[in-house]
């Protein structure tokens, strides 16, 4: 019986803990006491369950468990602080205002506090490592230790970062509730963006052995689908899960037998993920239905269907790379970043030639965000070597070597610089 109680918990943690602790949070107000709570109810599932039997519907069990501890926690709040907003939740909550199937659709309730949840982890208030480690911890459902693997740092140090996380919050007043709508379109892009930083972890491991790490890959996924299912009709949403679920598709391609990185050009394309990709496209068209390349904005949108062009080109000379340059330039002027202005360089370059591509990335030298971004003297080594400049191709990667943090990475430049050396 142990071993079944176990695993059935181990099971509602991994699929319903996010909504454990929204429903949770709704009522108690505070995220930090909504997941003590949430862990007190799977305690007292594990002192009864073996006893009693697993219930036929162990997340509403948990549900029920944690709604009463809940009230319980308010009780005791308002009676140790006396604050009359205290007191007026606690008669919401009996009343089934808060909490309770009586306060309209549950399902919509759900939505509801997931959202707030997500909102919440990501609140501008925590800075940008604090919101990645909530948000995994709290919506992704990873626990201290696997968010800690993910991200090469000790438990204890990303235990200290979530807990001063919990803590910010509450000594903030940062309330558990969904923004109006002004807000929320405010806020969105925070939101996108902690999505985005955890899956590009998973995509291009910025330090470590490995050159992936699919795990964060596919909780990022799961947090996109997520947001997209709570959220249908905005347009960025659809446009970052269209992304992530298009580069995601190659990353069966992207290593190669001896951990090295395998550039788009000499992927195999038959070991993309087809139905992962046709996932993208059908996200992204939807994303197009709805305005979302069309007028300012649209970040995400846009870089999906740059994505998308590899995912529907056979190969990388079928590739519309004229297009694709088309489109780099229009993100270019959206987001003003060095990095895209690095990769319209090689859209650039693989449209109209090396010449092109390098004429567009001599200013990035000067810029001080790029002289540590190993990627830069990659890819103008890159160019410089197809322009037959061999010595001056050597030294850009001998350059890019030094910057290099990933050690996957760093072979893999050091292979290249030999093969100039002998050739």
């Amino acid at each position: 019986m142990s071993a079944q109680v176990d695993g059935e918990l181990e099971k509602v943690q991994r699929r319903d803990l996010p909504r454990l602790i929204a429903v949770t949070a709704r009522i108690v107000g505070d995220v930090g006491a909504a997941e003590d709570v949430v862990q007190d109810a799977f305690l007292a599932a594990l002192a009864q369950w073996p006893r009693s039997g697993v219930p036929d519907n162990p997340t509403a069990w948990l549900v029920a468990v944690a709604r009463h501890r809940a009230v319980d926690y308010v009780r005791r709040v308002a009676m140790m602080e006396r604050k009359q907003y205290q007191l007026v939740r606690e008669q919401e909550v009996e009343q089934g205002k808060l909490g309770g199937s009586a306060a309209g659709d549950p399902d919509e309730l759900v939505r509801d506090d997931l959202l707030r949840l997500i909102f919440v982890c990501c609140h501008p208030v925590l800075p940008q490592p604090a919101r990645v480690a909530l948000t995994l911890r709290l919506v992704g459902s990873l626990s201290t230790s696997e968010i800690a693997r993910a991200f090469l740092v000790r438990e204890s140090t990303m235990a200290q970062r979530i807990v001063r996380a919990k803590r910010t919050l509450a000594e903030s007043g940062v309330r558990f509730e969904l923004p109006d709508e002004t807000v929320l379109q405010e806020r969105l892009p925070d939101v996108l963006e902690v999505i985005y930083l955890i899956f590009n972890e998973g995509y291009a491991a910025s330090s470590g052995e490995a050159l992936t790490r699919p795990r964060l890959c596919h909780d990022a996924l799961r947090l996109g689908d997520l947001l997209a299912s709570l959220l249908p009709k905005e347009p960025e949403v659809l446009g970052l899960t269209a992304l992530m679920d298009l580069q995601a598709s190659r990353l069966p391609a992207r290593v190669g037998c001896g951990g090295e990185p395998v550039l788009l050009a000499d992927q195999d394309r038959t070991r993309w993920d087809r139905q992962l990709a046709d996932a993208g496209l059908s996200c992204l068209r939807r994303a197009e239905e709805l305005g979302g390349l069309v007028g300012p904005g649209g970040v995400y949108v846009l870089q999906a269907a740059i994505a998308a062009c590899h995912a529907r080109a056979a190969g990388i000379e079928e590739t519309d790379w004229v297009h694709v340059a088309a489109l780099y330039a229009r993100l270019a002027v959206q987001l003003r970043s060095p990095v895209v202005e690095l990769n319209r360089a090689v859209a650039v370059a693989m449209a109209f030639g090396p010449a092109a591509g390098l004429e567009l990335i001599e200013p990035l030298r000067e810029d001080p965000r790029m002289q540590d971004y190993h990627l830069l003297p990659s890819v103008r080594g890159d160019l410089l070597a197809k322009l037959g400049r061999k010595e001056e191709a050597r030294a850009e990667l001998a350059r890019a070597v030094r910057l290099a943090e990933n050690a996957g990475t760093r072979r893999w430049l050091e292979q290249r610089v030999d093969a100039l050396q002998g050739s």
